[in-house]
């Protein structure tokens, strides 16, 4: 999932009161003694009438509600009599994404499945703040009828996904068979599935496992984070390739699990964050004074995290033959390897 600008305040003044139809903006509630206490996500979705109460948690999970002026991140937070809540309703996204052209660069394709190297900066599907212009949107355009039905709709099988500023590696379905193929494989691990992460220090041990639950930071509902409770079991396993300055390092990362940013949360709690993280890279490492310039304004200033999905192995669903398929980093993030090597 993409993460979501903070909300910018919303003056109660103006949001409808309870009662008006309600279509995209704020909607205002003011709690009543008789609903204090309810869980604020169940409360808004009654109230509203036309969306569930998971809706509900979900844009709060992203930031969209507020509390007199301040913003809430917990869904289950028990409504307070008198306070004023408005929760800032997106435009809804389109049931059917439309077919544009957008270049991305094809490993391998046949009837049942394309293998592509995602680029960074390319959303993998449509949601809110990004309704067009991504990935969905451009295999639509270059299969057209080469989707033959996948839950009774021509469309692309997602069976995985990457961050929106991460690249590499991906295989998208066209049919059902490999559909489900595909989903089961990924959520058995069958496969072989090798990131490379540049980050901030080296590990003490040159290869070993990052093992920690993953769920929502319960104070930043829009971060994932290693808790002690509520999460699931995540496991990282990873092997140092290469080391610049002691301050540097190139990391080899499999999953045995597939969380959530579980490489970039697993990599930061170990105190090694991905290089130009916008959300676990928070403070600017102590490492980074002891590099020079230009080197450590490069990595400073690096745009994105450092992040490639490099291989991708997994048995053909029809065939049983298996394929294997890996790529090099984008020129931006070699361009960046080229500075440490120099």
């Amino acid at each position: 999932m993409g993460v979501m600008a903070p909300m910018m305040p919303i003056d109660p003044t103006v949001a409808p009161p309870v009662g008006e139809p309600i279509g995209p903006g704020p909607f205002r509630l003011t709690v009543d003694p008789a609903a204090a206490g309810q869980r604020i996500d169940r409360l808004l979705a009654e109230a509203i009438g036309t969306i569930s109460r998971s809706r509900a948690k979900v844009l709060i999970d992203e930031g969209r509600l507020q509390r007199d002026g301040r913003q809430v991140n917990e869904p289950a937070e028990p409504a307070r009599v008198g306070a004023v809540y408005v929760l800032d309703i997106p435009p809804p996204v389109s049931a059917t994404p439309q077919p544009q052209t957008i270049p991305f660069t094809i490993l391998f394709e046949d009837r049942d499945l394309i293998v592509l190297d995602k680029p960074a900066g390319l959303v993998v599907h449509p949601a809110p703040g990004n309704l067009d212009g991504t990935l969905v949107n451009a295999l639509l355009a270059h299969c057209g009828s080469g989707f033959t039905g996948i839950g009774a709709e021509k469309r692309p099988g997602i069976v995985h996904r990457l961050d929106k500023d991460t690249s590499g590696v991906m295989v998208v379905a066209k049919t059902q068979l490999a559909s489900d193929a595909l989903t089961a494989a990924f959520a058995a691990r069958d496969l072989d599935r090798a990131y490379r992460a540049l980050c901030w220090g080296v590990p003490t041990a040159t290869t070993g496992d990052i093992e920690g639950a993953i769920g929502r930071d319960k104070r930043d509902r829009k971060r994932m984070a290693v808790v002690t409770h509520g999460g699931k079991p995540a496991l990282t396993h990873y092997r140092v390739s290469q080391v610049w300055h002691m301050a540097v390092s190139l990391l080899e990362c499999r999953l045995a699990t597939g969380r959530t940013h579980q490489i970039r949360v697993h990599l930061a709690a170990s105190g090694h964050p991905v290089v130009g993280d916008p959300v676990y890279l928070r403070r600017i490492p102590a490492l980074a004074r002891t590099l020079d310039e230009p080197l450590r304004g490069a990595l400073l200033d690096f745009p994105r995290q450092a992040l490639h999905a490099a291989r991708l192995g997994f048995r053909h669903p029809r065939s049983g033959e298996i394929l294997s398929f890996e790529t090099p980093v984008p020129p931006d993030m070699q361009a960046l390897l080229d500075r440490l090597n120099a």
